[in-house]
C-alpha cells in the first residue's frame, strides 16, 4: 500500500491519479475534507481506503497501524496558505505532525518522500541546497525548514529513502480550490476570463512593472519527481530542488496566456504593502543535486500552459 497525504490536494491528487495510470490502486489517501470542494479532485481516481489526517496521526501514536502493509508515504499535507501568521497552527501542521509521520516511516524501513518548499529560501539570490541560502521570510517557509533542519539530523543514519523536495511554483489542473494560493498561471487565467485583463505587480525589488521572476514548474514533472522516488527500490537519502531551472518573468507568463487564450491584457496594480518583506521577487532552482538521480526534460511555459489551460477549459465545459 502507498499512502498519499494531502491526497485530496492539488499535487496529492496528482499523485494518486499517476499511481493509478501505473496500475497501483492500493492507495490510502489521508486529508482534511473540512473543505468539501476537494473530494471533486478524486472523482477520477480509484483508493482503497481514506482517513482524516487525525485519524492517521492517533493510529501511528496508538501502533494500530501495520507498517509492514506500507511501501511508502507521499507527504503533501500542509497548510499552504503562505499568508497564514498563526505561528502555533503553522507549525503544528508543517512541522510536528510531519515529524511523528517521518519518525514512523523511519523506524519502520518506509520510504518516505515529502513536500517542502522554494519559500525557505526567501529573498535569497542563490537557490543552492544549503543552510547558508536559507533564510524564509515568513511563518510558512519556517515550518519548511525547521522540518528540513530535522531530516538533516537523520540523514547520516538513513537506511531507507528519505527525501525531501522544495517545490518552487507549481501549476496545473486540480488547483481551482486554492483560491488565493492557486499559481499565478491559475490567477491570471481567471483574471482574463474573467475581465480580460490580468493584473500583475509594479515594479518591486529592483525589477520593472511585472519583470519579477520566478521558476514555474508543472505540476506533472513535480508528481514524476515524486514517484522516481516513492517507487525506487535503491534507497536515496536527500533535500532536492524540484523547478525548471529557468526564471521567468510574470509579464511573460502573461503573454503566453493571451496568446493561447486569443484575447486579454496586462495590467499593473500597485505592490501590496502588505507583502513587503515577505515577497520573493526572484526563485530559480539550482538542480545540481536532482541531477545526481533524476533527469527528466521538464515542461516549460510555453508547453505546459496551453496543457493545462485545455484541461481548466475541459473542466468549465463538464460544469
Amino acid at each position: 500500500m502507498i499512502v498519499v497525504t494531502g491526497g485530496a490536494g492539488f499535487i496529492g491528487s496528482h499523485i494518486v491519479k499517476a499511481l493509478n495510470d501505473r496500475g497501483r490502486t492500493d492507495v490510502l489517501v489521508v486529508d482534511d475534507l473540512t473543505d468539501g470542494r476537494k473530494s471533486g479532485n478524486l472523482s477520477d481516481c480509484v483508493i482503497s481506503d481514506y482517513m482524516d489526517k487525525l485519524e492517521l496521526m492517533e493510529a501511528v501514536r496508538a501502533g494500530s497501524i501495520d507498517p509492514g502493509q506500507i511501501e511508502a508515504i507521499l507527504h503533501q499535507g500542509a497548510c499552504t496558505d503562505t499568508t497564514q501568521t498563526d505561528g502555533r497552527y503553522m507549525m503544528e501542521n508543517n512541522y510536528t505532525y510531519s515529524k511523528h509521520l517521518l519518525r514512523f516511516a523511519a523506524d519502520s524501513g518506509i520510504r518516505f518522500v515529502y513536500a517542502s518548499s522554494g519559500a525557505v529560501y526567501g529573498e535569497s539570490e542563490s537557490f543552492v541546497v544549503d543552510p547558508c541560502n536559507e533564510r524564509p521570510v515568513n511563518v510558512y517557509g519556517y515550518s519548511k525548514l525547521a522540518l528540513d533542519q530535522h531530516v538533516r539530523t537523520l540523514l547520516p543514519e538513513a537506511s531507507t529513502t528519505i527525501v525531501g523536495l522544495r517545490y518552487f511554483n507549481v501549476y496545473g489542473p486540480r488547483e481551482t480550490h486554492k483560491d488565493r494560493m492557486s499559481s499565478m498561471v491559475h490567477q491570471l487565467y481567471r483574471q482574463i476570463t474573467a475581465t480580460g485583463a490580468g493584473r500583475l505587480f509594479e515594479g518591486t525589488g529592483g525589477y520593472a512593472d511585472g519583470e519579477q521572476r520566478r521558476d514555474f514548474v508543472h505540476v506533472d514533472d513535480v508528481v514524476s519527481v515524486n514517484l522516481h522516488f516513492a517507487l525506487s527500490a535503491t534507497p536515496v537519502s536527500g533535500i532536492f530542488n524540484v523547478g525548471t531551472g529557468r526564471s521567468r518573468s510574470f509579464n511573460e507568463l502573461a503573454r503566453i496566456l493571451i496568446e493561447c487564450l486569443g484575447r486579454g491584457r496586462t495590467e499593473y496594480i500597485p505592490f501590496e504593502q502588505s507583502l513587503a518583506g515577505s515577497y520573493q521577487s526572484f526563485t530559480e532552482a539550482d538542480l545540481s543535486g536532482l541531477r545526481q538521480h533524476y533527469e527528466p526534460p521538464f515542461a516549460q511555459l510555453e508547453e505546459g500552459i496551453p496543457a493545462t489551460i485545455e484541461a481548466w477549459e475541459a473542466g468549465r465545459r463538464a460544469v
